[in-house]
């Protein structure tokens, strides 16, 4: 993880029982005799996620109802610290204060703008095609007192269209991409983890998530070609934009695609988190 990554070094369970004290419920002890939680448990994660928000981020109110996806804290904020070390990196960066992103996808537990906001202090629009998300996003800020902004993307053939303002300006746009091309895709992937994780199947499964979330035509290649070609419209309001690619092997198709449309900087920045390698794209106009 990265260097700045403070999950770097595991979960202090008596520290986040401390502060969230519901999270004493589902400790189980390890076959290593170390403390840990049922993974396959979808309130014991959602409790976990509650307890390092509210330990590590100061949120008190926050929670993923089904069927939305519960995301792994510890790698949403490692794109997070990456995208920010990359931005320092730039001509025009001045500070953290000024910066300004739009999270493409946020989802109902709006992870990347809450994360962006305590780290470093960023402002944040979140967009998402389902009303129920952006609901519950509203109420995440409103409850936490954030002062995050959330827009429902009418159109799920849109990125930017609907959300994007005239005169409005972003430093970076940031995106976790549906992963696969088929819903029988993402139940058979997801099974995968799951049996390497513990022998369960997907009727056991925690982490949740719904079809727009999961997959979609084409899967995240042709999500995130689409993704380069309608930001060309906005490339005088956004300095970069970013979006995760999961499988490396798309890397060379989406450069390829960008350098065809006439981008003029492509950027690949690579990710670890324990033994997963992960990677996101960076790209302006």
């Amino acid at each position: 993880m990265h260097t700045r990554n403070i999950h770097r070094q595991g979960y202090d369970f008596k520290q986040l029982v401390s502060v969230y004290p519901a999270l004493s419920n589902h400790i189980v002890i390890t076959q290593r005799g170390q403390q840990s939680i049922d993974f396959s448990n979808q309130t014991a994660v959602i409790t976990l996620n509650q307890a390092l928000l509210k330990l590590h981020y100061g949120i008190d109110f926050w929670t993923v109802p089904s069927p939305f996806l519960c995301p792994p804290i510890p790698g949403r904020v490692d794109y997070i610290h990456h995208l920010a070390e990359f931005l320092e990196t730039q001509p025009d960066f001045s500070s953290h204060e000024k910066v300004k992103g739009l999270d493409i996808g946020t989802g109902a537990s709006a992870i990347y703008p809450i994360l962006g906001l305590k780290c470093y202090n960023w402002q944040f629009v979140g967009s998402d095609i389902n009303k129920e998300a952006i609901k519950l996003a509203k109420q995440w800020s409103e409850f936490n007192s954030l002062g995050l902004k959330f827009r429902h993307q009418p159109n799920s053939e849109m990125m930017f269209d609907n959300i994007i303002k005239p005169g409005e300006q972003f430093t970076f746009t940031i995106c976790n991409p549906p992963f696969h091309a088929s819903a029988q895709e993402a139940q058979a992937g997801t099974e995968r983890k799951w049996r390497n994780l513990k022998g369960k199947t997907q009727s056991n499964l925690n982490f949740g998530g719904h079809a727009p979330e999961l997959w979609c035509e084409g899967g995240e290649l042709k999500f995130i070609k689409n993704m380069i070609t309608q930001s060309q419209q906005y490339s005088e309001q956004v300095n970069w934009f970013t979006s995760l690619v999961s499988k490396s092997d798309n890397l060379k198709s989406l450069e390829k695609h960008a350098k065809e449309l006439g981008v003029a900087k492509w950027e690949v920045v690579a990710m670890e988190q324990g033994s997963k390698q992960s990677r996101f794209v960076a790209w302006n106009w």
